[in-house]
């Protein structure tokens, strides 16, 4: 209590006196942009915020009885700030729903306005415009099978280069990103558990043909602020992660394999991913496919003795490889309500090969949401029919409520 009781007195302190300096300094809290602290008028920031998402999911599958969970699906809570003068900003991002709950926790400077370079542990570039989708902006209760097939979090360590530019009304964004190739906590937890493999190289461009989405609307799927005239977002990504160990490249030690000398080697992964995204009046229409294959496959045993040959497709029993797309259609009316329809497909490579580690399964998706406030209070509901390999199906609905503080 005596912890709470100088906390809220030091932010009435910061807002006595921030009266009484006028705009030198302030402290602020509102629904969804956090609790705000800004110095020397506004040179420097301090941001501490976070979002919570109770979610409530009922799963059938075929010949089986069906099952219930209430839990916290995301407990979220971040620390940013910013000095203008010096062009530096950082930010740090947990998730308290996880057993290792660091998700961002970078630095980054600002040479110009358009550009940032970042290092640190953060979202990477590399994947697929939904997955680049912050979530508390979910435009379904979750993301699509594409998404959660070929990433896990999406999160990486490594040097991050990002570029915003507009050339009359064309609006172009860069993005190009050296990494660990290992995911999050790349390093492991311990001093033996040491990263493994080389570094992953990629970039993503997107493209604004009729210019940016009006302010705030780029950072979700979903057309919240309805946007007057038609505007279009095409994009592409490419990644090549040297010497994985983990089934989508983001953790290492998952498996070993070894070359002819009984040492370890590992086989490189490549991905490769495309999408386009229409907003217009509160329709919205995303499209996206993905593809993962893997490559530098000559002389790896699956033993350490070195007698067991990879032998062909065998790699994607280690690997998830294949293509993938995803298609979702949204409204959002001017009265804060949401409907939704998604259809996502994900092939394996080898599709006679019945130890791959992708199974060939396609989605269907009907959801439903109500804005109270944006994306910072809403409540989603969604059904989905999954059709896996074989007659197996499965049958699933979300509720979801959402406060971001």
């Amino acid at each position: 209590m005596k912890k709470i009781a100088i906390y809220i007195a030091l932010i009435f302190f910061c807002t006595v006196d921030a009266q009484k300096k006028k705009t030198e300094n302030t402290a602020n809290f509102e629904l969804g942009s956090g609790l705000n602290f800004s110095f020397e008028e506004n040179n420097y920031r301090f941001t501490i915020g976070g979002f919570l998402q109770p979610a409530y999911t009922y799963s059938k599958i075929t010949d089986k009885k069906g099952t219930n969970e209430l839990n916290v699906q995301r407990a979220y809570f971040s620390l940013g700030g910013k000095a203008v003068k010096e062009k530096v900003s950082f930010f740090i991002q947990t998730d308290f729903s996880l057993s290792q709950p660091l998700l961002d926790a970078w630095l980054a400077y600002h040479p110009t306005e358009n550009i940032s370079i970042t290092a640190g542990q953060k979202r990477t570039p590399l994947n697929n415009k939904e997955m680049n989708i912050n979530e508390s902006q979910f435009q379904f209760t979750e993301r699509s099978i594409l998404s959660t097939s070929l990433t896990n979090t999406g999160r990486e360590f490594g040097l991050f280069v990002d570029g915003r530019f507009q050339l009359g009304s064309f609006g172009i964004v860069p993005q190009l990103a050296v990494t660990s190739g290992d995911g999050r906590n790349s390093f492991g937890s311990n001093s033996r558990d040491t990263d493994r493999g080389g570094l992953k190289y990629g970039a993503r461009l997107d493209l604004y043909p009729l210019g940016f989405f009006t302010e705030g609307n780029e950072e979700a799927i979903a057309d919240l602020l309805h946007e007057p005239s038609l505007k279009i977002a095409a994009g592409a990504a490419a990644s090549y992660n040297k010497g994985v160990s983990s089934a989508v490249g983001e953790g290492h030690g998952d498996f070993s394999l070894y070359d002819s000398e009984q040492k370890l080697k590992y086989p490189d992964y490549r991905k490769f991913y495309a999408d386009l995204l229409l907003k217009y009046q509160g329709f919205s229409l995303l499209g996206e496919y993905a593809n993962a294959n893997a490559t530098a496959l000559d002389g790896i045993y699956t033993n350490q003795t070195a007698t067991d040959l990879l032998r062909p497709q065998q790699i994607s029993s280690y690997l998830v490889l294949g293509d993938a797309y995803n298609v979702q259609l949204g409204y959002v009316t001017l009265s804060g309500w949401g409907a939704d329809l998604r259809y996502s497909k994900i092939s394996p490579e080898f599709k006679d090969f019945e130890n791959s580690v992708m199974k060939d399964v396609s989605a269907y998706t009907l959801g439903l949401t109500r804005y109270l406030k944006g994306n910072n209070l809403k409540i989603q509901a969604a059904v989905s029919k999954l059709q896996y390999q074989g007659d197996m199906n499965e049958l699933k609905a979300d509720l979801v409520f959402q406060i971001v503080f």
